[in-house]
């Protein structure tokens, strides 16, 4: 009997942070080794000195507290679309629905994000 083969790639193929990331030369394995081995807490700690060392630890008036449910929900949108083959998959895996999925990626403008353009 003929089995219908389940594809790895959906129409979130073109969806993937890492890819984008290694075209634009901004990471490589190495990178991704070392990145592995950190905790989530430990990656944002990094990126937060970082940012307030570009800016001599001048973040004062910045609403770092108050931006972070943002900052994890765009992040977390976008893992989900890179892991999941649809947009339908991507919504049930964040427990939205269609409606709130959709509109999340409106407001995150996370299609641009990917785009080839962007």
């Amino acid at each position: 009997m003929w089995k219908k083969k389940r594809h790895l790639y959906g129409k979130n193929e073109n969806y993937s942070v890492v890819r984008k990331l290694k075209k634009e030369k901004k990471i490589n394995e190495e990178f991704e080794i070392m990145l592995n081995g950190l905790t989530i807490e430990e990656i944002l700690a990094i990126k937060l000195e970082l940012a307030a060392k570009m800016i001599n630890f001048k973040l004062y008036g910045f609403p770092i507290w108050n931006s972070i449910p943002d900052i994890i929900k765009e992040s977390t949108l976008k893992s989900a679309l890179s892991i999941t083959r649809t947009k339908g998959e991507a919504a049930r895996l964040l427990g939205l629905n269609k409606s709130t999925f959709k509109a999340l990626v409106r407001k995150y403008q996370i299609d641009s994000y990917f785009s080839e353009n962007a």
